[in-house]
């Protein structure tokens, strides 16, 4: 099965283009209808206006294709099947920021076949940055190409990082930014996964590293390896699950940081 990966780049680019200025022109011109899921996380109606458009998109273009979305997947994606051609989404990712008018949220769409993630595009409208990486062909931020920043000390480094929606699973998140903050130049946390991850491959951040879904890392994952960064993760990947799409306890970083970071990190989880 082969795919013309930049004409697939240009089609998720134009995607999440697309719904991303939706919703915010939803957002200027009347107010966001704003519920909540189980987990106390808030779902809005720009939410699932991102999700249908990225959706019929794919589905009026790539049929057969199956699809594993945020809003529709979140509670039963560890069943998921990722054989086969599937396109990943977050509609929308950091809510919250765009609920509060702040700047730092996006919309991503990625392409993996066989659980190998080969395209990825993400859209951060309030930034004015379209992120899109090809497997094997680099990653770009509006046209340019994006290389990580070189940083060979832990101490010298900025890492981002985020808390789950979850309360009970707060503290060790608490923790892990104790330990970061000690060993590291500073921490930051814009609560908006997709955007952070792009930020290690344009050398905004040295690192990210947080407990993620398969729709938060697909794209940005691929853009930021892409430019160089090295992703794995603090424990052990189950069976069944793709490693570039598993998202928990995920890092992203440059390689002069690689192993303090992972050795800092895996001495929290012991």
């Amino acid at each position: 099965m082969k795919f013309d990966l930049r004409e697939l780049a240009v089609f998720a680019e134009e995607a999440v283009t697309k719904a991303g200025d939706r919703i915010s022109e939803l957002r200027s011109r009347e107010k966001i209808e704003v519920n909540y899921k189980d987990s106390g996380e808030l779902v809005t109606s720009a939410d699932l206006l991102s999700e249908r458009i990225i959706q019929e998109a794919i589905m009026g273009k790539f049929q057969g294709h199956r699809i594993l979305s945020e809003e529709h997947g979140v509670h039963n994606w560890d069943n998921f099947k990722f054989d086969g051609p599937v396109w990943v989404i977050d509609p929308l990712d950091g809510t919250v920021n765009f609920s509060r008018n702040l700047p730092h949220y996006g919309v991503s769409l990625a392409f993996a076949l066989d659980g190998v993630v080969l395209v990825g595009a993400v859209y951060a409208p309030d930034l004015n940055c379209t992120y899109v990486g090809i497997k094997g062909e680099g990653s770009y931020c509006n046209g340019e190409r994006l290389r990580i920043r070189k940083c060979t000390s832990l101490q010298d480094a900025v890492i981002g990082t985020g808390f789950p929606h979850d309360s009970a699973k707060v503290q060790p998140a608490i923790e892990r930014v104790n330990r970061l903050r000690r060993n590291c130049r500073d921490i930051r946390r814009f609560a908006a996964p997709t955007v952070d991850i792009c930020y290690v491959a344009s050398g905004k951040l040295d690192a990210h590293t947080e407990s993620l879904a398969p729709w938060d890392v697909a794209a940005a994952g691929l853009i930021a390896r892409e430019a160089g960064s090295l992703s794995c993760h603090v424990q052990v990947v189950p069976d069944g699950i793709p490693n570039e799409l598993y998202g928990e306890e995920v890092v992203f970083t440059t390689p002069g940081i690689f192993d303090d970071l992972l050795t800092l990190l895996r001495m929290e989880s012991e």
